[in-house]
């Protein structure tokens, strides 16, 4: 049985040209979250707290995950890559050899999403850049009893996501538990695993 080892409550932050998030962890905690590097999380209904965005920057050896319950965002890259993302969709960037974009938020009632960076394996570093962009419709859903899953990456039950080929082998979820309920996932021993909790409180054991 595995255990919860700490609980992160993230700090205010602002990065990009002025947008404000909760940092969740970063930077010291990245030994304890490896390959995870940084989570994001976005929850406001002021464009002023996002609508500067982040213009053009470089990553490298990285993959970013952007993923929107509310919101939208314009997204181009120097692979000439350019689309939107809204609600309930996701972007997987792989930076691999590098790679530099632009994320730009569009107004919208709430700005309610996460980013999360992972690093890639030193074999992998140095692999050709590559964007996907997937739409909501693309996700698997699975609904239960107690719980609607959205599958991004990894398999739930004998559903897959869409997400594959990425070098760390992630599980990447969406779920929704009604009040009362649970969710059982049987996770390997030497994975890291982290949950956001995004609205309301649970209990993870």
């Amino acid at each position: 049985m595995r255990t919860v080892k700490k609980i992160y409550k993230g700090k205010e932050s602002v990065d990009g040209a002025g947008v404000k998030l909760n940092r969740i962890f970063g930077y010291h905690e990245v030994p304890e979250l490896d390959p995870f590097l940084l989570l994001d999380f976005f929850n406001t209904k002021d464009p002023n707290d996002y609508i500067k965005g982040f213009p053009w920057h470089p990553h490298r050896g990285i993959e970013t995950i952007t993923y929107f319950i509310e919101g939208k965002v314009e997204h181009g890259d120097s692979l000439g890559n350019k689309g939107i993302i809204g609600n309930g969709d996701c972007q997987w960037m792989t930076a691999g050899s590098g790679i530099i974009h632009q994320e730009m938020p569009k107004e919208s009632p709430n700005m309610l999403g996460v980013q999360l960076w992972a690093n890639l394996s030193s074999k992998n570093k140095m692999i050709d850049p590559k964007y996907r962009d997937i739409k909501k419709d693309k996700i698997p859903e699975i609904e239960e009893k107690d719980v609607l899953v959205k599958i991004v990456a990894g398999k739930y039950k004998d559903v897959t996501g869409p997400v594959k080929e990425i070098s760390i082998n992630p599980i990447f979820m969406d779920i929704t538990i009604k009040k009362d309920g649970k969710f059982v996932y049987e996770t390997d021993t030497e994975s890291t695993v982290f949950a956001l909790v995004v609205d309301g409180e649970g209990i993870l054991i």
